[in-house]
């Protein structure tokens, strides 16, 4: 019975240990979401983040603060919860300001491997949707956006399709389809040959009219 008794107290120790050592692990990372969050919402709100951007050395506008986002899982745009920011900075291993600055690159580099950039991919769509039950964004956005989380990857095609998207009128919005198909369009068909581009196969309708303006003026 004795030993019984001593290893529940032995359990129960260890329990609290690892209790108190998980707050332990969080204080520091709640301290800092402290100096950035608004008082009477208890979230960091646009006005925040920009603080947040401005410490970090970083334009408001930079993909890593989306990247950032992506890694806290955050659901509204240009807002981050206390939830949210402890998931992102545990899992960057970062409790200051100087970790989290120099954790960046190292992020850019794992959103940068091909399955996460697919998960970042869709998840920058996502995020801007702000509304809710939306599911398109307005065409100056989706150009904004692609210009920012694909263009350092595929320039020349998406230079265009930006160029296709502007000078158009019978699209006003792009879906989340549409935008998957892109990405897919780009890791597929070689550019600007567009030689294997097959429009009978499963691919947008905005991508076959895309690949049709695109020949015309290549003429």
């Amino acid at each position: 019975m004795r030993r019984s008794s001593n290893r529940k107290s032995s359990s129960a120790a260890a329990t609290a240990g690892s209790t108190k050592a998980a707050s332990k692990e969080f204080e520091k990372i709640d301290q800092l979401f402290n100096v950035y969050a608004d008082k009477s919402s208890g979230t960091i709100d646009p006005e925040g983040i920009e603080q947040l951007c401005s410490s970090l050395e970083v334009d408001y506008t930079d993909v890593r603060i989306l990247m950032l986002a992506w890694k806290m899982r955050a659901q509204k745009q240009g807002f981050f919860t206390l939830e949210e920011w402890r998931t992102g900075l545990k899992a960057l291993r970062v409790d200051s300001i100087s970790k989290l600055k120099k954790a960046l690159p190292e992020l850019s580099k794992e959103v940068s491997r091909p399955s996460d950039f697919l998960d970042f991919y869709s998840y920058a769509f996502r995020y801007c949707l702000t509304e809710d039950k939306q599911k398109c964004i307005d065409i100056e956005s989706a150009c904004q956006l692609l210009s920012l989380v694909l263009g350092f990857q595929f320039g020349p095609q998406v230079d265009k399709f930006i160029e296709y998207l502007k000078s158009q009128s019978e699209y006003k919005v792009i879906n989340m389809d549409q935008w998957m198909g892109f990405y897919r369009f780009c890791h597929e068909i070689p550019f600007p040959s567009l030689e294997n581009y097959d429009s009978d196969l499963a691919w947008p309708l905005i991508l076959d009219n895309f690949v049709e303006w695109f020949r015309e003026n290549q003429k």
